[in-house]
């Protein structure tokens, strides 16, 4: 299954409104795996010097992804399918 990285731009965010977000991204992929569909949060990453963060999800396509992100209401900036080069 494809794998997508989600981008964000969080000027200002807090450690823990990055805790909440990330928390809403698993659970709101979970909620929509168990109504059958094709999404699962992997993991994220922040880089606290430039307030970016990128997350990414296995999922059938990218509307899927977003679908996710616009129900947890976690900003983004764009949703694009990516390698994850993890051994």
């Amino acid at each position: 299954m494809p794998v997508y990285m989600v981008d964000r731009d969080l000027p200002g965010v807090t450690m823990d409104a990055l805790a909440g977000a990330q928390k809403a991204a698993i659970e709101t992929a979970e909620a929509h795996r168990q109504q059958g569909k094709d999404v699962r949060y992997i993991r994220s990453m922040f880089v606290p010097s430039e307030s970016h963060c990128m997350c990414l999800f296995e999922a059938s396509d990218a509307q899927a992804v977003i679908d996710v992100n616009e129900e947890a209401q976690i900003p983004y900036t764009r949703v694009t399918e990516a390698l994850d080069l993890t051994p």
